[in-house]
C-alpha cells in the first residue's frame, strides 16, 4: 500500500476549506486519551462530538468490528441482514418506537424523519398539512432539508431557496407556540437539549405543552436526539427522563460508538407512510454498522453506565466552579449529563475558539457550542482521574488565555 506522508499543512493542500481543523494531527486513541504525530497526550473532552461514548478503541467494540468484518460487510437493503434485525429488535424494546429506520448519520435520520412527517399528513390529511415547526438556535444536520428546519440562519446562506413550509418559534415559548401551530402543522420538530445552540435544555412545562398542542392539532412530535441519545444526558434516551414521549426520534452519534450508523425510531402507526420505495438508503443498515451499534447500546444501557453519567456530570461541574471561583470566566454552567456547556461571560463572547486553541496546547481536546459556550462531551465512561486532569489542563489554558 502506497504511503503517504501527511502534516496538518496537507489538510491546506488537499481538502475543500469547509473545516479548519486544530494544528495537532491525533493518530492514537485509547479511552479517554488521544495522542497526536509527534507523541503528545491529551485528555479527550470532545468525544468526537458526543459520539465516542465508550472512548476510543473500547475493547468490545473493537472485537464486534472484528468479528463482523470477517463475515459480511455490505448487501444493500434488497437484503435483509442479521445484526440489522438484531439491532432494530433492540431499539424497540427499550424504546417507545415500533419501527426502525436505519442510514449513516444524524442528518440523514431527521430527514427521513422530516420526509415521514410530511408523508404521513399528506396520506392521512391531504397536501395542506405540511407546515413544520421548529426553534431557533436549533441544529438538525446538514442537507438542505436539515438545515432549513435547524433554526440557525447562517447555515443557510447561500443556498437560497430553500425549501418552505418552515417556521421558527423561540424556544421554551409555549406561547408562541399557542400563536402558530394550526391544523396545518404537520410536525413539530426539536432538541430535548439544543446542543449546537448552546447546551440549552427544554423545560418540563415546556415540553409537556409541546406534546399537548401536537395532540391538539393532529401534528407528529418529531425528537432529534441525535446528540442526547444513547446514554448523554443520563437516560437511554433523553425524553426517557420526562413525562414525554414523541411520536418519531432520531438517533446517531453514541448509537455506533464510533462507527457511523444513524436511526429514526418510530410507532407503526406512523411508519405506515413509508411504504415501499418511499424512501431508502444504500448503506444504511449495512451489517458492520449495525453489529457495532449493538454492542454499543448494550454495553450504555447498563445501570452502572446511566448513573455514572450523572455522577460524573456533577465532577465535571464542581471543577469548572473551581476555575470559574479563580478567573470568574464562566456566566452559566448547563446540560444533562455529559452535555456539558459553560457560557462565557459577555467580555469573553465570540472568543470561544481561543479556549479551544489554548486547551489543545495544554493537553486537552475541547468544543464549542457556538462562539459564547465551551462545550464537553467526554466518553460516558471517561474515568473521574481524566475529569480532574482535564480540567487541570482546562485551567491552565483559561489562565494563558485571561493573563
Amino acid at each position: 500500500m502506497t504511503e503517504y506522508a501527511v502534516t496538518r499543512a496537507t489538510f491546506d493542500e488537499v481538502m475543500v476549506p469547509n473545516y479548519a481543523p486544530q494544528a495537532m494531527i491525533p493518530v492514537r486513541g485509547e479511552g479517554s486519551r488521544v495522542w497526536d504525530q509527534e507523541g503528545s497526550e491529551y485528555i479527550d473532552f470532545a468525544g468526537g462530538i458526543a459520539v465516542n461514548a465508550l472512548g476510543h478503541c473500547h475493547p468490545k467494540l473493537v472485537q464486534a468490528v472484528k468479528e463482523q468484518s470477517d463475515k459480511l460487510w455490505h448487501l444493500s437493503n434488497v437484503y435483509a441482514n442479521e445484526p440489522a434485525l438484531a439491532l432494530a429488535q433492540k431499539l424497540t424494546e427499550i424504546s417507545f418506537a415500533e419501527k426502525v429506520f436505519f442510514c449513516n448519520s444524524g442528518t440523514e435520520a431527521n430527514e427521513a424523519a422530516f420526509k415521514l412527517a410530511r408523508k404521513y399528513a399528506f396520506d392521512n390529511v391531504g397536501p395542506e398539512k405540511h407546515e413544520i415547526i421548529s426553534f431557533t438556535s436549533s441544529f438538525h444536520g446538514r442537507s438542505l432539508f436539515a438545515v432549513t428546519v435547524g433554526g440557525q440562519p447562517k447555515y443557510c446562506e447561500g443556498y437560497a431557496p430553500v425549501p418552505g413550509g418552515v417556521t421558527h418559534l423561540p424556544y421554551n415559548d409555549l406561547e408562541a407556540l399557542k400563536a402558530a401551530i394550526s391544523d396545518k402543522t404537520c410536525a413539530v420538530v426539536m432538541e430535548p437539549v439544543q446542543g449546537e445552540g448552546g447546551v440549552i435544555a427544554a423545560e418540563p412545562e415546556f415540553l409537556r405543552g409541546v406534546r399537548e398542542l401536537c395532540d391538539q392539532h393532529d401534528a407528529l412530535l418529531v425528537f432529534d436526539e441525535v446528540q442526547t441519545g444513547v446514554g448523554r444526558t443520563g437516560d437511554l434516551y433523553a425524553y426517557m427522563g420526562t413525562d414525554v414521549v414523541p411520536d418519531i426520534l432520531t438517533s446517531a452519534k453514541a448509537l455506533g460508538g464510533g462507527f457511523p450508523v444513524g436511526a429514526m425510531l418510530t410507532t407503526t402507526r406512523v411508519a405506515k407512510s413509508f411504504g415501499f420505495g418511499s424512501h431508502g438508503s444504500t448503506y444504511g443498515g449495512n451489517p458492520m454498522a449495525c453489529a457495532v451499534a449493538l454492542e454499543a447500546v448494550s454495553l450504555i444501557n447498563e445501570p452502572a453506565v446511566l448513573e455514572g453519567v450523572v455522577h460524573k456530570n456533577e465532577l465535571f461541574r464542581t471543577e469548572l466552579a473551581k476555575i470559574n471561583e479563580k478567573y470568574g470566566i464562566f456566566k452559566e454552567v448547563r446540560g444533562k449529563g455529559l452535555l456539558i456547556g459553560a457560557e462565557l461571560v459577555e467580555e469573553w463572547h465570540g472568543k470561544g475558539k481561543e479556549f479551544l486553541a489554548a486547551a489543545a496546547k495544554e493537553g486537552l481536546m475541547l468544543l464549542v457550542a457556538g462562539p459564547n459556550v465551551l462545550r464537553m462531551t467526554p466518553s460516558l465512561v471517561i474515568p473521574d482521574e481524566d475529569i480532574r486532569e482535564g480540567m487541570a489542563a482546562l485551567e491552565r489554558a483559561v489562565a494563558k488565555v485571561v493573563a
